[in-house]
Parts: C-alpha cells; sequence; structure tokens
C-alpha cells in the first residue's frame, strides 16, 4: 500500500471474499461443490487478471493475425501486485480444505492475519492454516534460544542474498544477455551461476521470513532441503520449493487423478501439473516450456525407474553408492538445463543457449565475455567465478555431509561466534552498491 494504495483493496477484498465463502463452504451441504467451484474460480480470476491478461491479449493477437484482424490494447496498465501468487493459493487452500471437512476460521481477524503475514505474504512459503492459525491461540513463547535461531536464520539468509546471490547475478545478467559472445563452456559456468543465484536467492528470502517469523512467535516451514544433492528429479521436486510442489501435489496433480489411473494417466497428470506450475511462475512461453521439460523429466525418471525394477542387474547397479553419486550429478545438470527456460527471455533464446552448451566445451583460458566488461566489480567477478563456485559447492558438500551423517557433532560456539561475526563483517564490508530485488518477488 506504501507503493500502491489500491492494491490494499484487492488483499481487503480477496481476505473478507475468501472468509466469508470459506463459512458458506463449512455450512453448506447440498451445494458444497458449486460453493467450492465459485471460491476457486473467484481467486483464480483475480490471479488470472493481474497476471495473465497481457498473456492472453498477446495470444489472442497472435492467433487472429492470419485473419487480419487486430487485437485493440488493454484499456487500463495492469501491474502485478506483490505476492499475489503466493496468497492466491493460500486461499485455495483453505477452501479446498474446509471443502474436505476442516474446521473454518470464525475470527475474521485471525483469518486476514493468516493470509497478510508480512515474512511470508510476499514470496512464501506458501503456509497451510491448520499449522499457522492455531499459533494464534497458543503462540510459542519468545525465549532467548528463540531469538537466537532467528539471528540465525536472518544472517544466514542475508549472507545468501547480499554476498552470493547478488554477486552472481553480474555474471547471470551479463552473460544472458549476450550469450552470442560466450563459449560453451563460458556458457556453463553462467549457467552454474544461475542456478546457484536462483537458490541462494530464494532460499535467503525464506530463511529471513522464518527468522523473522520466529521473532514474534510463529513457526513457518522451510522450503529447501539442499536440492542440488537429489539424485533424481522426483527428488528434487521433494526438497527444492517444497511449499510449491507439495501445493502443486495436493491442490492439482491429486484433484487431476493422480496416480490412481493406468501410467499414461499419470503421465498426462505430470505434465498438466508442471506445464501449470511453469505458467504460474510467468505469464510467458518459456516458463511453460520449462514447466514441460520438468514433467517430461519426471515422466522419463518414472519410466526408467519401473524399467529398471523388473532386470536384476540394474535393480543391483541403481542400489549401488556410485550410480547414486552419478545420478546427483546427471541430475543437476538435468535441472542446469531446465533452469536456461527459466532465466531466457524468450524460448528462442533458451534454445540457442541449449544448443551452444550441448557442444565441445572451449579449451580457451581466457573466457570471451571477459573481452565485453568494462566495470572493474564485473571483471572480478567474471575472473572468480570458477573460484566462487567451487567454494559455493565444497559449502554444499559439507552441508550435505553433515545431513547424511548420522552422528553430527554440534559446531562448538566459540566457532560459531566467530563465524557469525565474520559474516556481519562482510555484510557490511562487501555488500554490493546496488540490491537486486529477490527473483520471487515477480510472481
Amino acid at each position: 500500500m506504501s507503493w500502491k494504495p489500491i492494491y490494499g483493496l484487492l488483499m481487503f477484498g480477496l481476505t473478507v471474499g475468501n472468509y466469508f465463502l470459506g463459512l458458506a463452504l463449512s455450512r453448506s451441504t447440498a451445494h458444497k461443490k458449486l460453493v467450492l467451484v465459485l471460491t476457486v474460480a473467484f481467486n483464480l480470476l483475480a490471479l488470472a487478471f493481474f497476471k495473465y491478461a497481457y498473456f492472453a491479449r498477446d495470444i489472442l493477437a497472435e492467433a487472429l493475425k492470419g485473419l487480419g484482424t487486430t487485437v485493440p490494447p488493454l484499456a487500463v496498465q495492469i501491474i502485478l501486485p506483490l505476492g499475489i501468487s503466493f496468497f492466491v493459493f493460500e486461499f485455495i487452500h483453505y477452501a479446498s480444505e474446509v471443502y474436505k471437512g476442516g474446521k473454518p476460521v470464525t475470527s475474521f481477524l485471525d483469518f486476514a492475519l493468516f493470509a497478510s503475514f508480512f515474512p511470508t505474504q510476499i514470496a512464501g512459503p506458501i503456509k497451510r492454516y491448520q499449522d499457522f492459525v492455531p499459533q494464534l491461540t497458543n503462540p510459542h513463547p519468545v525465549t532467548m534460544s528463540t531469538v537466537e535461531e532467528s539471528a540465525r536464520l536472518i544472517t544466514i539468509g542475508l549472507v545468501k542474498k547480499i554476498l552470493f546471490a547478488d554477486y552472481l547475478a553480474i555474471v547471470v545478467h551479463s552473460a544472458f544477455e549476450h550469450p552470442e559472445l560466450l563459449s560453451s563452456f563460458d556458457l556453463w559456468l553462467a549457467v552454474y551461476a544461475f542456478a546457484y543465484q536462483i537458490y541462494f536467492d530464494f532460499s535467503a528470502y525464506t530463511d529471513i521470513a522464518r527468522g523473522s517469523a520466529l521473532l514474534f512467535g510463529f513457526t513457518v516451514p522451510p522450503n529447501f532441503n539442499l536440492p542440488y544433492f537429489s539424485s533424481s528429479i522426483a527428488e528434487f521436486w521433494r526438497r527444492w520449493h517444497i511449499s510449491l510442489s507439495t501445493w502443486l501435489r495436493d491442490y492439482l496433480f491429486i484433484p487431476l487423478g493422480g496416480s490412481r489411473g493406468s501410467a499414461l494417466f499419470t503421465y498426462r497428470n505430470l505434465l498438466i501439473t508442471m506445464v501449470l506450475g511453469g505458467i504460474w511462475h510467468g505469464a510467458a512461453g518459456h516458463f511453460a516450456i520449462w514447466g514441460l521439460y520438468q514433467g517430461v523429466l519426471l515422466v522419463a525418471h518414472r519410466e526408467f525407474r519401473s524399467f529398471c525394477s523388473r532386470i536384476e542387474l540394474l535393480k543391483n547397479i541403481t542400489a549401488s553408492k556410485t550410480f547414486h553419486y552419478l545420478s546427483i550429478i546427471v541430475t543437476f545438470h538435468a535441472v542446469c538445463i531446465g533452469w536456461v527456460f527459466f532465466r531466457a527471455d524468450s524460448v528462442s533464446q533458451a534454445m540457442a543457449i541449449i544448443a551452444k552448451l550441448l557442444l565441445i566445451p572451449s579449451a580457451s583460458t581466457i573466457p570471451a565475455w571477459l573481452l565485453t566488461i568494462t566495470s572493474t566489480t564485473e571483471s572480478t567477478v567474471f575472473l572468480l567465478l570458477p573460484f566462487i563456485l567451487l567454494t559455493i559447492l565444497a559449502g554444499q558438500l559439507w552441508a550435505w555431509h553433515r545431513s547424511e551423517s548420522k552422528n553430527i557433532k554440534p559446531i562448538p560456539n566459540w566457532i560459531q561466534a566467530v563465524g557469525f561475526a565474520s559474516a556481519a563483517t562482510l555484510l557490511i564490508v562487501l555488500s554490493p552498491d546496488f540490491a537486486p530485488k529477490f527473483i520471487y518477488f515477480q510472481f
């Protein structure tokens, strides 16, 4: 509202509408499904207007171009409200759970706070009302250990965002601005950089949101669990943007029929779910292709798993540690190729970049892109990129080792103190002069 006051009416209107529709759902018997349909339509229409009006107009204009018909421009300028994709999904979740028999929220104030809780409103995690609303009546006490944990989360989030994501953004922006100047090797470095930029950027927001919520006595679920150490694309989606993955599973994939039918029926549901998940991220063709690509990978994984389960030799091979580690590498690179569609400005640009990625890497020792960089900061970041990526990989391996270890020894307090003091110092000294917005703010 401080930026565009009228959007406060949007949030208020959706909150009031969903509050009374939720009560109607809980009381209705004969027309319960109709009320649910109206509630979902009410929310999706709001999302569609603000997020997909231009996209729909462009598709219609392209379709009518061959007939010699033009489509007039929209009469109003539509600016996407912050967080609309996230709080609309929370409203749909709430209605679906009440429809299934869940107890509605009778206090309007509690319901409004569920929707507008500031740490999670703009970019999640997508909350479940069964987890959040009880915390309003039985809040967690804010103790010194709570403050310590919140400070830890917020500090880690700031380090991820400011010291990693924002500097990697320099590489990514320059690379995707002029991919034609890059060799195959250079492009792979840029794609790796984006893979970690989006991970650090989004998981940083989640860490800061969780830490901020803790300061008020609220627990918000984690949204990431070392996703780049997944050994399959299915495992990746159980570790990446967990709140969205589970939302898509519970309120799209399962209602479509889930895995309850034939293999083709299941694959159809997977493809529909992931394409719609891609379009949720953005009203553009390259997001739809990204979703389709993820769906195809999930289908291929299921087919491969089914095929291996029928052959004893393959079962033994796939159960080995060597295969597990190779699977992590293959899955990571499959995800990276998908990120090209996600980050590119168009499908054609993404296809051109991928075509170049799949060539034999250049043996040049000096990246071609260094010749195009004029800023000292950018030159330094580009030059240090391989070392930055190796440092990140080492840190991720250490975190993965700790998560996999059965005998985790706590880090001594004095080491934690030195570490967080060093982090605070680096944040002050090395923070860039620019502040790129969080990637998921655009969704």
